[in-house]
């Protein structure tokens, strides 16, 4: 049989605003670098590396040339889709009795959203089975990053030094570090005379700042494909050489007939699905103003 949507909306907008308020939360990337709009066709965003310094220009002599070079960096939002199915009772329900499954669901599809923007944007990888993105060559930290340091996890705070030294080395600026479980973990075991030289991240704990740049612990950095090397630190301008946003409309579809996610005919199962669909996007926007910690 057919799908058949009975009912397709939109999200109220301050509930579209809490839910992606609750990415921040949930999100490396959200959490070291603001959101921006982003339209729903894309932008182009223009970036300028300058070399050299100013001159200093004597009377009537030429000015002299720089040899700065503009880089354009075209953002389009990708659609990223969750469903979900409850009973059928919810289309029986009165608004307000449907206003808290909205709401579960709302703050499930966020968590989805975050973890589905750090996966693309850090991997170039489909959240849903961490297969390799059309995009991931030429829109991911995996794709573009070339500054990488090895990791060890006895001495990775050194790691964590080289990798920031590589950017700056470049005249680059590192305000964010996000890192995966097992570094923070790694970081909460060193030791110098018996004393814990990061005990912040003991006992799982994740830290807003470490050393000044705004920091953040989540299992998303360390997702790789089957075959791949995990990262485990990621340092950079994640304020000025990253963007992401989207676009603030985040459709809803109610859909009573057929067979939308391949778990049976939803009329025999009584049940109807919730679908939801978000449109983000993103950009690195300076490669070299990153560097990753990896495994060897």
């Amino acid at each position: 049989m057919a799908t058949k949507t009975t009912a397709t909306t939109n999200f109220p907008a301050q509930l579209v605003s809490e839910m992606f308020n609750a990415v921040q939360g949930h999100s490396a990337l959200a959490k070291l670098c603001a959101s921006k709009p982003i339209p729903f066709v894309g932008e182009t965003v223009f970036t300028f590396a300058m070399g050299g310094e100013v001159s200093i220009v004597g009377e009537g002599a030429n000015k002299p040339a720089g040899d700065a070079t503009v880089a354009p960096k075209t953002i389009r939002p990708v659609k990223m889709v969750y469903q979900h199915r409850v009973s059928d009772e919810f289309m029986n329900s009165s608004e307000e009795g449907r206003l808290p499954i909205l709401q579960a669901f709302a703050d499930g599809f966020a968590k989805k959203m975050a973890r589905g923007l750090d996966i693309a944007a850090l991997h170039g990888l489909n959240p849903a089975d961490l297969t390799a993105a059309s995009f991931r060559a030429t829109n991911s930290f995996d794709g573009l990053v070339s500054n990488t340091v090895t990791y060890a996890a006895a001495t990775v705070d050194d790691n964590i030094n080289a990798a920031v030294q590589a950017v700056i080395g470049g005249e680059r600026a590192v305000n964010g570090i996000a890192m995966s479980p097992a570094a923070g973990t790694a970081l909460s075991a060193i030791k110098v005379n018996g004393v814990a030289q990061y005990p912040e991240y003991r006992f799982g704990q994740n830290p807003d700042a470490f050393y000044g740049m705004t920091s953040d612990v989540n299992d998303t950095v360390a997702k790789i494909a089957t075959g791949g090397k995990a990262d485990h630190v990621i340092v950079g301008d994640f304020q000025n050489a990253f963007r992401w946003g989207y676009a603030k409309n985040v459709p809803l579809e109610v859909i009573e007939f057929g067979d939308p996610d391949g778990q049976g005919d939803l009329k025999r199962t009584n049940e109807v699905v919730l679908r939801a669909e978000a449109y983000i996007g993103w950009g690195v926007l300076d490669a070299a103003s990153f560097a990753i910690v990896r495994e060897a």
